[in-house]
């Protein structure tokens, strides 16, 4: 089948093969711009026991949060300010035909109906969200200076970034509770920087449905951002640590990183180190190799450790205690108040690196990884929450961060769950508040519900409050009380 003989609304405009280079990219690498529809590589066949055409039709028409989508992207509890919804951008990707994929750029919709009426009637397989822009995306073509004018800062945090470090057995999209925690810790880290160094108030987390997660930050000044900005803000998550051993962090650590290992250390002695983890020390062909990337200054403590670790006495040791023993070595000897005659002899550029080390390590096994390319740009397409995952079944949900620990991937409901779920619900079981919406009725509500309580109604709450300022203000300018 050709791409002409698929058929594309009039108000829809389909960009498939924009240039990378260009002010909106997308993921083609060609410089053509075309506004038909264009198949792309076609997608493997879903597995119908988790993922169907019907089973989505049943999940948009009862369970799919149209109200949050549109009370959260709108900003506008008191509906002075339409034009922000109107001027979002969302994409499809729909499969009219058993494995071709079309995907739809440039959608927009001036309510929550419209919305609505438009997945009902796609009933896309994948939902994303871009930015704001000046006019509706629908109506790019025919307006000129057509360009962005706000969108949340985003971060994606993706698993399959994290092979090289994966010992559990898992690679590219499979995962498990074992490497699971590195978002776990990915979560702690940002939402603390984002809140405490920025002073952002309004992120909301979301589980991408597969390997991954999604911070949105949705406060005005965080919305509001250029591109450039955008970048320092990644670029202050970012770390780099290089293979080679003469690179490292710089002593003494930013405040941020301190903040990060005191977060990430006992993590990383209780998930990485261990057998039951990913077995940094449970083993001398794992940490033999790590006890490698000491600098050669410390080579004496390197050769004393793999000694004592391989004997009879260092196999009753557990991971957590030759970490700390390694750690107490290397400070007895290169520590500030060392009175170790050979560490006196050592530069102090070298000290410095025996000394943030330990906190190298830990980093390289433990601190988030971004895609900081979704990140930079206000014009970025990004899922959107609440849509389901076409390989798994399960649904882009809601995260506590102040919770992470307590959530679990393979816990997030199905489609055929949920589809069980609200054939055996029965009206009058649940007593402890009434249900009103669908959702409700199943286990989405675990995740929902928080969203709405702790994100969606103190954000409208706060955005009343300023709404309100904002006419009490206007009135006392012009003496209209």
């Amino acid at each position: 089948m050709t791409a002409e003989s698929l058929e594309v609304e009039n108000e829809t405009v389909v960009d498939l093969v924009e240039s990378t280079h260009s002010e909106f990219p997308t993921t083609s690498t060609t410089d053509q711009v075309m506004d038909v529809a264009v198949p792309v590589t076609p997608a493997p066949a879903p597995r119908e026991h988790v993922f169907s055409p019907e089973l989505l039709k049943m999940y948009y028409s009862r369970l799919f949060p149209f109200d949050f989508m549109y009370q959260w992207l709108a900003y506008d509890p008191s509906g002075k300010s339409p034009q922000i919804f109107s001027r979002r951008e969302f994409s499809f990707t729909i499969e009219p035909f058993p494995g071709e994929e079309i995907y739809i750029r440039y959608q927009s919709f001036s309510s929550a109906q419209e919305l609505k009426d438009a997945i009902m009637k796609r009933q896309p397989h994948k939902i994303d969200i871009g930015a704001v822009f000046n006019h509706p995306p629908k109506d790019k073509n025919a307006v000129h200076n057509f360009g962005t004018v706000q969108r949340e800062l985003v971060f994606d945090i993706d698993l399959t970034d994290y092979d090289e470090i994966r010992n559990c057995g898992c690679s590219g999209a499979k995962i498990c509770g074992k490497c699971w925690t590195f978002m776990t810790m990915a979560v702690k880290v940002i939402d603390a920087g984002l809140k405490e160094d920025f002073g952002f108030e309004r992120v909301a987390w979301f589980y991408s449905g597969r390997r991954g997660i999604h911070a949105w930050v949705c406060d005005e000044s965080a919305r509001m951002l250029s591109n450039e900005a955008r970048s320092a803000v990644a670029n202050y998550f970012e770390v780099s640590l290089g293979k080679k051993t003469s690179e490292g962090l710089s002593v003494p650590l930013h405040p941020m990183l301190s903040r990060a290992f005191e977060i990430l250390e006992p993590l990383f002695i209780e998930h990485v180190l261990p057998e039951t983890g990913h077995g940094l020390l449970a083993s001398a062909d794992q940490w033999e190799p790590l006890l490698q990337t000491l600098p050669d200054a410390a080579s004496m403590i390197r050769d004393r450790m793999i000694e004592t670790w391989s004997s009879t006495k260092g196999a009753r040791l557990s991971p957590a205690e030759k970490w700390e023993e390694l750690k107490q070595h290397l400070s007895a000897v290169f520590g500030q108040n060392t009175n170790v005659k050979r560490a006196k002899n050592v530069a102090n550029a070298e000290k410095e690196r025996i000394e943030s080390w330990p906190a190298e390590v830990v980093f390289r096994y433990t601190y988030p990884r971004l895609d900081i390319n979704v990140s930079k740009m206000q014009n970025h397409l990004l899922k959107s929450p609440f849509c389901v995952h076409p390989k798994t079944g399960r649904v882009c949900v809601p995260i506590q961060a102040d919770k992470i620990d307590d959530f679990d991937p393979f816990e997030v409901p199905t489609l055929p769950q949920l589809m069980t779920e609200l054939d055996q619900f029965r009206d009058g079981e649940d007593e402890t508040s009434k249900v009103r919406k669908d959702w409700q009725k199943t286990s989405l509500r675990v995740y929902f519900e928080p969203f709405q309580k702790n994100f969606l109604d103190p954000m409208l709450k706060e955005l009343r409050q300023k709404t309100r300022e904002e006419t009490e203000k206007q009135s006392a300018l012009t003496g209209d009380f």
